[in-house]
């Protein structure tokens, strides 16, 4: 090819193209202008990844989550951006009250309102924001104090959920309890307890719970429905066929009802009426949280809907991105607290040891234990006891991380879990509560100077006090089958388990 050739001058024009966070915050920009939203969101949410620090782009990012109805996502948007990006974005006040206000959340939104209105004499949002101010104050029967009082209601129920949806039981049993002490008609808060109880074992509390909503507030189809789970673990059949007779026949008007019975009936493998109630609801609109979409797709799928499955599924990843590979219709999937790495996360970070402890277990054998090990939100290991330091060290041995020596105790109790997750993994939300009774008894022991030498028959014993905790009729052949030791011996392990318990 000689020199000067047609062919390389219009090489020489081929330029490398990198996209910046300006041309994806700019093509953001012209989708949200021609209320493409969806599209805005892809393009703004990436802009942000390339942009982190950049308070123009998270803010435009959370307008259009508000837009979507995303209000907890555009919350924490604005937070990060006064908190660390740009505190003199004085309009994101304006936006928060405007999503607090949305939500229910009086208090916050007259504190963020009138944070705007002292910083900002003369802002774009200031006759907005003084409407919004005229509204929230206004109410004829009560005072202003009286208005704001069930904000926090509200914030500590939704902690409770957060804390329920990632496997931190204890600590929500103990936020319940305050809510209902203080709130003792608000029945949402005496559902979820129920909830909580039972996926820790303590099956009696949970029926007991939920009798006294019954009691109180005969028809509540929350405890209805948690009911009808309760029975549907513990494989009380018959009772489980006279309820959902019942629950047939229910035709409830509120989208909170109607989800609730749709998720239920899909828990307990119900699939026609679970898909039946969860795609009525998107056929009128509804916009639901990452659960709504995976007990729909789940539904859908089992009903051969497979579009409908997929593209709920979408919606699932999309909300939680941990999710993927975890599809109904993946045979492989995982889809256990082991690889739910903010479920980890939470319990590293609990005031209980025990629950702490079950987080190392599941660091142990998660299959993103590297994310974990190297994520911002790990617990901060000066402030582990001494226990827990040990273990974290023995998590890390197994992949030739530390070379910190772990004492034997500490080396039989996590053989002793091990053995539990052989005949349990994935570790759903009922297994963590084995899981979490081993770990109690363990951590007790320790302090017994217990040495847990005999590791299968304390993983048999566990396991059958915890079936015993839960009413499960499950017999000592059965156990002692399943662990390959003699009856005497369980016997035996059941009393040394039983002394180390609440």
């Amino acid at each position: 090819m000689r020199k000067g050739s047609k062919l390389i001058s219009e090489q020489a024009k081929v330029l490398s193209f990198v996209p910046t966070g300006e041309y994806y915050y700019n093509k953001g920009m012209k989708a949200y202008q021609r209320r493409e939203l969806k599209r805005s969101l892809k393009y703004l949410n990436r802009a942000f990844q390339l942009e982190p620090l950049e308070p123009m782009i998270a803010c435009q990012l959370s307008i259009v989550y508000t837009e979507l109805g995303e209000f907890k996502h555009a919350n924490e948007l604005l937070h990060e951006i006064i908190k660390n990006l740009d505190p003199h974005m004085t309009e994101c006040h304006y936006f928060l009250a405007n999503n607090y206000a949305h939500l229910g959340l009086f208090k916050e939104a007259y504190d963020h309102v009138s944070v705007y209105l002292d910083k900002e004499e003369h802002g774009e949002f200031v006759e907005d924001a003084e409407d919004l101010l005229e509204l929230l104050e206004l109410d004829s029967d009560l005072t202003v104090e009286d208005l704001y009082e069930h904000d926090d209601l509200i914030m500590q129920q939704e902690k409770a959920k957060d804390l329920l949806e990632s496997g931190h039981f204890q600590k929500a049993v103990d936020t319940l309890k305050k809510v209902i002490e203080e709130y003792p008609e608000f029945w949402s808060a005496y559902n979820n307890l129920a909830l909580a109880h039972f996926y820790l074992g303590e099956v009696d509390q949970a029926s007991a719970t939920l009798e006294e909503v019954l009691e109180k507030n005969p028809g509540n189809l929350h405890a209805l429905c948690n009911t009808a789970v309760f029975y549907f673990y513990q494989k009380r059949n018959d009772e489980l066929e006279e309820l959902i007779e019942g629950l047939e026949k229910v035709r409830p008007l509120l989208h909170e009802h109607r989800f609730k019975l749709g998720a239920t009936f899909a828990l307990i493998g119900h699939s026609e009426k679970a898909y039946e109630w969860l795609k009525s609801l998107q056929k009128i609109g509804f916009e639901g949280d990452a659960s709504y979409y995976y007990w729909l797709s789940h539904s859908a799928h089992e009903t051969g809907h497979g579009q409908t499955a997929r593209n709920a599924w979408k919606k699932v990843v999309e909300l939680n991105p941990e999710k993927e590979g975890s599809e109904p219709w993946n045979e492989n999937r995982t889809a256990g607290f082991e690889n739910h790495v903010t479920s980890i996360l939470k319990k590293l970070q609990s005031d209980y040891t025990e629950e702490k402890l079950f987080g190392l277990f599941l660091t142990s054998v998660s299959e993103h234990q590297k994310s974990v090990l190297t994520h911002a939100d790990f617990c901060e290991v000066e402030e582990l006891s001494i226990v827990e330091k040990v273990y974290l060290a023995h998590v890390l041995n197994t992949n030739g991380k530390s070379s910190m020596k772990v004492n034997q105790e500490i080396k039989n109790m996590h053989e002793v879990a091990l053995h539990l997750y052989d005949g349990h993994h994935p570790i759903s939300s009922i297994d963590s509560g084995l899981f979490l009774t081993w770990f109690t008894v363990a951590y007790r022991g320790l302090k017994e100077r217990e040495t847990f030498k005999n590791t299968k028959a304390f993983a048999a014993a566990a396991e059958y006090v915890w079936n015993h905790l839960r009413n499960e009729k499950v017999t000592k052949k059965q156990v002692c089958d399943a662990y390959n030791i003699s009856a005497s011996t369980l016997t035996k392990y059941i009393s040394v388990v039983e002394s180390y318990l609440p």
